[in-house]
This record gives structure tokens, sequence and C-alpha cells, in this order.
């Protein structure tokens, strides 16, 4: 049986068991038996009100994580999903390559920064700092302050991940979108876009269409030919935006030369330049129309349908 694995990953005091007791305080673990896995402790403690269907066991050494003392944790306490609040100086991917049991299924990666004191551990400690921003699913810098907020989006760390949800927190507790239209995913200088990040890119480019005007960009697509738009084809990817029930294409005017060539559904390589023109495919309104320059065959990619 699966068992679902949430990560936490930060540097001590950075806010991990902080954010682990207002989820569990939410309910999180209110009816499923649950395994949280300590494997750092800082001054913040887990509420004991919120442990009520909660086992915590704490790990000590990075050399007890291997998939024979897991698995007797998981024969001992059946737990119907588990928590690991990581150790910041311990490395995520000997845990993913090496330690997890075949059947921890690795659910979301949540990493936590104190705002505060990112800047010391990026240049100290780049590379174990880049691995827990680059494989999260969820980023929280905590503890913000506005110049820490304005320095935080003057990095724009949506370029070292692009589907990460980003938020910032505050002193007072609230907290805002990184993403607030100020920053870009993708590096504008030259828009080469990754298999995975399609639907990053379509995201974007339709909610700031201006920032893309005059903007080459490269992506592998498939071609769809609709007769509501003759002598255009639309280009883009299928996605899962939740179930396999909720698939969704994903399309973009494109115009130019060569299309003829490909069937529905083809599978081509593509480059052209991004111009903001009036389309009925956008109900009248200007929008994004890739005028291509470079058109070719592709192979498939290894994930035909993305998903967010």
């Amino acid at each position: 049986m699966e068992i679902p694995v949430y990560l936490f990953a930060g540097f001590l005091d950075g806010g991990k068991t902080t954010f682990i007791n207002g989820i569990l305080q939410d309910g999180f673990a209110l009816r499923d038996r649950t395994l949280l896995l300590c494997c750092e402790e800082g001054e913040a403690e887990y509420d004991p009100k919120a442990l009520r269907n909660v086992t915590v066991v704490n790990v000590e050494e990075e050399e007890d994580l291997t998939p024979a003392f897991l698995k007797q944790l998981e024969k001992k306490h059946r737990p119907k999903q588990i928590l690991i609040e990581f150790n910041g100086m311990w490395s995520m991917g000997r845990l993913y390559q090496e330690a997890l049991p075949d059947n921890w299924v690795l659910y979301q990666i949540m990493t936590m920064v104190e705002a505060a004191t990112f800047e010391s551990y990026a240049k100290n400690l780049g590379q174990m700092m880049m691995e827990k921003l680059t494989n999260a699913d969820l980023i929280v810098f905590n503890r913000c302050t506005e110049a820490l907020r304005d320095a935080l989006r003057q990095r724009n760390l949506k370029l070292v991940n692009r589907r990460a949800s980003i938020y910032l927190e505050y002193l007072n507790g609230d907290s805002e979108d990184y993403a607030d239209g100020s920053v870009c995913p993708f590096d504008l200088e030259v828009i080469d876009i990754p298999d995975d990040d399609f639907g990053v890119w379509y995201v974007d480019v339709m909610e700031h269409p201006e920032r893309y005007e005059g903007k080459t960009v490269r992506a592998k697509v498939l071609v769809a030919h609709l007769p509501q738009y003759p002598g255009d084809v639309i280009l883009g990817r299928f996605a899962m935006t939740c179930c396999e029930a909720d698939i969704t294409f994903l399309g973009l005017v494109a115009q130019g030369k060569g299309f003829d060539a490909f069937e529905n559904r083809s599978w081509v390589d593509v480059t052209g330049v991004v111009r903001l023109e009036r389309h009925k495919a956008y109900e009248g309104e200007d929008g994004p129309v890739l005028h291509v320059t470079a058109l070719g065959p592709a192979e498939k990619p290894e994930r035909e349908v993305l998903s967010f």
C-alpha cells in the first residue's frame, strides 16, 4: 500500500516546526494515523494538543534513515500518512534515492526559509540552499520585512523554480504571493521553454502578454488545425489541472508556413516571435500570436500531459 510522504525542508530556525504545528492544528491528521519523523530539533516544539493522532519519532543521525528502519516504523505504527521534518544539513538527494521505501510516495516538498538569513545561507551554503528551493512544491519565506520582500523579488526566484508556489510571510502574520506580476519565471533574453514548463509559460504569457511582445520563444508543442481559425493553427500542450477528468488543451494562436505538412496532434519543435494582436480566438481582445520562424518535427516528450 502506498503511503503519502510530506517533506518539510529548510535550515534550523527556518520555521518548519511552526508550519507543521499550523497544519496539524487545522486538522491535517485528525482522521488518519500520522507518523512524524523529527530529524532536527530547534527552539519551537510540537503542540501536544495537535498530536492526538500523531506518533513522533526522533531521528538523530542521517545514517539511521534506511529503508529497513523506515519499514520497521511502518509496521509498528501503521501510518496512513507520514510527515518528515528534515535536517537542513542532510542530503535530500540521499533521502529520495536511498532511504525511502518503495511504497513511501513523496507527495509534496515544502521549504521554509527565514528571510533575514537567506542571503547568508545562499552565499555560504549555496548548493544546499538551491537543493531545497529547486525541489520544492511550496516555498515560504518567514519573518519578512518590506525591505526583505523587495530584495527577494529582485532576485527573481521564479527562475530557480518555476513550478513552486512561493509566499512571503510577514512578522504580523500576514502573507502574500511572491508572484505579484513583477517577477517573470523565464529569462526574457532567451526563452527556450523546457518540456515540463510549457504550462507555467502559457499561464504567464496569458496573464502578462506585454512582457513577451517581440520576444523569440522556442518550445515543443502539438499542432491543432481548427476549422474555426482557417489559415492559422493552434499550438500547445494538454494539461491536467486537477485529475484525469480535468484535462484541457493549453493553446496559442500561431501563424506561419509549413504547418500543412503536419497532421493534428503532431509534435513539432517551433521557434517564433510573440506579437500582441487582435484575434477571434481571444474573443476580440489583443492576445499573444506566435509568428513562426522555424518549424520541424519532434519526438514526443517523456510526459505528454502536463500537470500543475
